[in-house]
């Protein structure tokens, strides 16, 4: 067996305990999971899965400025429910 040895990380409390419960029902112990990322880290030569900002495409810039654009458009017709959607759709 392996030698052990103590490693000490600062994190959010309210993470720890959502993250401690999640691997608690995958049975395993936040030490154990933590173990697991290290692992597979070395397994792959950096980080385990992809870390990058997720930017929206223009397409999809543009259709989010359209959305806001009509939100504040006055004169843009609004629904209450679906129910008054689709009675207006089906007109």
């Amino acid at each position: 067996m392996a030698a052990t040895t103590n490693f000490s990380v600062r994190m959010d409390s309210e993470l720890k305990k959502e993250c401690e419960a999640l691997y608690s029902e995958l049975g395993m112990t936040l030490t154990t999971a933590i173990n697991v990322f290290l692992r597979q880290s070395l397994r792959s030569g950096g980080f385990p899965f992809e870390v990058r900002l997720e930017q929206p495409n223009k397409e999809t810039i543009a259709a989010m400025l359209e959305a806001e654009r009509i939100a504040k458009d006055p004169s843009v017709k609004g629904y209450n429910d679906l129910d008054e959607l689709f009675a207006e759709l089906k007109k």
